[in-house]
């Protein structure tokens, strides 16, 4: 599979179920030739990150490279089978890590705690993506910023849409719960952000080509 996460951790990795160990491995083979072709937004995207940050759903760690020195990084990563390939990634990069087993749906932080949050191909899996950004600004400081990188559905008529929609029963049990026809934009939109910058653009992928990335502001306090 050449895509990231599904949010998820936890500490001991041989104690994860066959299907995650299948899928980290996987992931840890393919996610490379996809970040190949994101790396430039990521590095923008990235660029003024500081303070804490948290990111949900970190999988095998590929971001970790684009963040800036200096940060107080958190990551909370259900599938346990990834917390090898995360920490070692984190060494190589001599990166340090507080790499956390949680559920982005119920996160276990304080209110307004977080300068950011990061999400990078991860509400296309999770259960209930308007309850995981609700946590999210729940999490973040007033005036903190939610960065994030998801595929998203095709455009409604278009042939590329009704094909998601076909394929989503067996998209979903092949990889590790992705809804290939979510409409994630809209989710965030309707979340409660104060403001919401965002682009959309195409990756050559199959089925999940359609991508956004930008950032959504917490209002500050007034």
């Amino acid at each position: 599979m050449t895509f990231d996460q599904c949010c998820s951790a936890g500490p001991k990795p041989g104690h994860a179920g066959w299907y995650d160990q299948v899928f980290a491995w996987l992931l840890s083979r393919g996610i490379a030739k996809y970040d190949q072709v994101v790396a430039d937004r990521k590095r923008v995207l990235f660029a003024d990150l500081h303070g804490d940050v948290l990111e949900i759903g970190p999988g095998t760690g590929i971001n970790l490279r684009y963040y800036p020195t200096g940060i107080r990084w958190i990551g909370i990563e259900r599938n346990l089978a990834m917390h090898l390939y995360l920490k070692k990634q984190a060494e190589s990069l001599h990166f340090d890590i507080d790499l956390r087993s949680g559920n982005a749906e119920q996160l276990e932080m304080q209110d307004g705690s977080m300068d950011a949050v990061v999400s990078t191909l991860v509400l296309c899996s999770v259960d209930s993506p308007a309850r995981v950004l609700q946590e999210i600004l729940r999490v973040l400081k007033p005036g903190g910023r939610f960065l994030f990188m998801e595929h998203v559905a095709a455009p409604l008529g278009t042939w590329l849409r009704q094909v998601q929609h076909w394929l989503r029963p067996v998209w979903k049990v092949v990889v590790n719960g992705c809804c290939p026809d979510r409409e994630t934009l809209s989710v965030i939109e309707s979340a409660g952000f104060g403001c919401i910058n965002f682009q959309r653009f195409r990756v050559p992928l199959p089925i999940v080509g359609p991508h956004i990335v930008g950032v959504a502001i917490k209002d500050p306090v007034v």
